[in-house]
Formats: structure tokens, sequence, C-alpha cells
């Protein structure tokens, strides 16, 4: 299923536009300015864009520069008849096509696929060069960004650098020593308490059930590892 990010203040355009695209069977996120689209893009795997021109806060222009610094996905300008010199703009910083309101539907739809399908034909959807997923976790060693079925996960330092560590690694189980060596980059003296916390920590963040963990398992007497796919 492809997600579509659609961009707008105005409500009722939202509301309609969310209509047409589930009827399509894809699964639509909104934003209501550019700001917020650009946090829901570092987190969520976003495959197509439609974006209002004339919003406030951040406006469609400023969101398409900064989108342009993190991804190529797909971006369909929404427009009023009356801003042609913004059409352009737009077009000329990075936007794949636009849609005039009052817009037709047939048409939207018909401009949505044929840029879905030129995005997806292009290698679109593939995993980036900075990304580590595992299950439903993405790290993104870019943004240094974390999210687990969808959702940002504050880490700290330290939890970020374990986590990494785990899932650069899947399967390879880990002693306290060899993780404290990697992570603090230090002699191991008192490692194992230390690390038991900072797991026990990144434990009750990307966990469902820290008790019973999916991902970050102990094995008995030897350390701890990241599962290859995420099943308990």
């Amino acid at each position: 299923m492809y997600n579509i990010l659609v961009c707008d203040d105005e409500r009722d355009i939202v509301s309609a536009l969310e209509i047409y695209l589930s009827s399509e069977n894809y699964s639509v996120l909104t934003a209501s300015n550019g700001l917020e689209a650009l946090q829901i893009i570092k987190s969520t795997d976003i495959h197509l864009i439609l974006l209002d021109v004339m919003m406030p806060e951040m406006d469609g222009i400023t969101t398409m520069i900064e989108l342009r610094k993190l991804s190529n996905i797909p971006v369909i300008l929404l427009t009023a008849k009356s801003e042609d010199s913004d059409k352009i703009l737009g077009l000329n910083i990075g936007a794949d096509d636009y849609v005039t309101k009052p817009f037709n539907p047939v048409e939207l739809m018909a401009r949505v696929k044929s840029q879905l399908r030129r995005y997806m034909s292009l290698g679109g959807g593939a995993v980036k060069a900075s990304q580590l997923i595992i299950g439903g976790i993405v790290l993104d060693d870019f943004s240094k960004l974390v999210s687990v079925d969808g959702e940002n996960v504050s880490l700290t330092p330290m939890e970020y650098d374990i986590l990494r560590l785990f899932m650069q690694n899947p399967g390879k189980v880990f002693s306290p020593d060899e993780i404290y060596r990697a992570v603090w980059n230090d002699s191991p003296i008192g490692a194992q308490g230390t690390v038991a916390v900072h797991i026990r920590h990144l434990r009750e963040k990307i966990e469902i059930n820290p008790a019973e963990p999916r991902y970050v398992k102990v094995v008995w007497g030897k350390g701890y590892k990241m599962e290859a796919d995420g099943k308990s």
C-alpha cells in the first residue's frame, strides 16, 4: 500500500482528498502546514505528496525547497488559478506536477497514479542507504531519527548508539563488555550494570512489552542480541 501525504490548511479539501485517495486503497496522512509535513516525511515512508502552495507557518514553496534536501518523493502542487507564477517556481525547484483548484477527482487520481508509477519504476520506496530497518523499527543515521511502528521515539545518545550497534549486527550476541567498548569507547570497568540500565531504558522506548521483548533479547550468560526479524 502506498502512503500519500496531503498537506493543506483547508480542512474541506483535506477531507475530500482523503475520500478520493482512500477509495483507491491508498494510505493517507495529513498535515496542515509545511513544518508538520516535513516532520512526517522524516519519520514515515511517504510515496507521494499533495502539497498546497498557500499555507500558514511554512508555505508550499518553502516546503519544497526543504523537502528536496531530504528526498526525491514526487510532489503534486495544489494551486489556485491565480497562482501561475507559483506553479512555475514550484516546478523549477523540484515539484513534479500540479493540479488547479477546484480539481477534477478523475484527473487528480490519474496524475497521482502516473507519478507513483514513475517514482516506483525509478526505484522509489527503496530503503535509504542511511536507514536500518528491523521489524517496525526504522533508524535513520542521517537524520538521527528512530521510529517504532511509524511513531517517533526519543532516545538518549547512548541508547541510540546501542540500538544502532544491534541493528547493524542483527542476530549477533554482544557481551556487556563488547557493548561498552563499542558505545562508550572506554575500558569496560563496571560495564555490566551500566549497559543493563541503558538497555532497560531502551526497551521501555522500543518494545510494546519490555518484559517480553520482541527486539532486544538477553542471551543468558553471554549478553544481548537484536532479533533479525523483530518477531517474538
